[in-house]
C-alpha cells in the first residue's frame, strides 16, 4: 500500500536493544512496533481503551498477525508506522500496518482482531459507533 493511503502514522525510533548481530532490527520486534502503533491509532479514535473494554466484559482479542519484510531498519532509524483499518466484519476488524523511513517502504503487516465477550470468549458485534468513528478517522486527509 502506498504511504499516502494511510490517514494515521506513529513515529518510533529504533533502540540499540532492538537490533541483532547483523545490525538490523530483530524480526520479532516488528510485532511490538505494530502493537505500539495500533495502540496509538486506537487512542486517536477516542474509543474505549483495553482497560475500559475489559471492565465492560468485552475486548479486542488478537486473532492473526502477519509480517512481510522488504528491507531492514537499523539502530537509530526513525520509523513512520502507518495504520489503516482495511475491513470491519460483524465481530472482526482487520488492520494494515506498514513501516516506512521517508518514502522507503520497509515492512508490511496485517493485524486481525475479534471483538469478544470475555467470559464466553465468543465474538460479539462491533458497535455501530465504533464503525462510524473509525470510518471518520480513515476518511480524513492523510497525515504525511
Amino acid at each position: 500500500m502506498a504511504r499516502q493511503n494511510f490517514a494515521f502514522f506513529h513515529s518510533l525510533r529504533v533502540r540499540w536493544a532492538e537490533v541483532d548481530m547483523q545490525g538490523i532490527v530483530f524480526n520479532g520486534h516488528y510485532l511490538t512496533y505494530f502493537d505500539v502503533a495500533f495502540t496509538e491509532y486506537w487512542r486517536a479514535t477516542g474509543l474505549p481503551n483495553a482497560l475500559l473494554q475489559a471492565s465492560e466484559g468485552r475486548e479486542l482479542f488478537a486473532r492473526k498477525a502477519t509480517i512481510e519484510y522488504m528491507a531492514p531498519a537499523r539502530f537509530d532509524d526513525v520509523l513512520d508506522i502507518g495504520v489503516r483499518c482495511a475491513a470491519i466484519g460483524n465481530s472482526s476488524m482487520r488492520f494494515i500496518v506498514e513501516i516506512f523511513i521517508g518514502d522507503d517502504h520497509l515492512i508490511s503487516g496485517e493485524l486481525c482482531y475479534v471483538y469478544a465477550d470475555t467470559k464466553v470468549r465468543k465474538g460479539v458485534a462491533v458497535p455501530a459507533q465504533w464503525r462510524a468513528i473509525i470510518s471518520d478517522l480513515e476518511t480524513h486527509k492523510p497525515a504525511l
